[in-house]
């Protein structure tokens, strides 16, 4: 593997929500289009993405910013999972899987931050 990032197992994690929230957009109705179904896929696509980004950088504090961005796109996620589920687009338990699957991604993420210091 060429790139840090494609060792690093919370990279390799955060794509599987992102093909499944992608998937799941899909789902909505036509006047969601341009507003929740766009919003949730940029955000689960931005947690992989800033991974990236940040794993690029020179530094730990370069890195520990980008997870964090990271964090907050995941957190984006679960709020707009809500969001879906209130207006039901969203059954409880296919929530209950992506909202798992996200808090354990923010977790590894938060312990990755944690891990390389101040």
């Amino acid at each position: 593997m060429a790139f840090k990032f494609e060792n690093l197992k919370i990279w390799q994690l955060s794509l599987d929500p992102a093909d499944d929230i992608d998937k799941f957009a899909q789902t909505f109705p036509k006047h969601e289009l341009y507003a929740l179904s766009n919003q949730i896929k940029r955000a689960a696509d931005s947690v992989s993405l800033n991974i990236v980004e940040g794993s690029t950088g020179l530094t730990n504090a370069e890195f520990k910013r980008f997870l964090r961005i990271a964090n907050r796109s995941a957190l984006k996620v679960v709020g707009c999972l809500f969001l879906a589920k209130r207006r039901s687009y969203l059954a409880d338990d296919k929530f209950q899987t992506f909202y798992i699957q996200i808090e354990t991604l923010v977790r590894m993420i938060q312990a990755l931050i944690n891990s390389l210091g101040d």
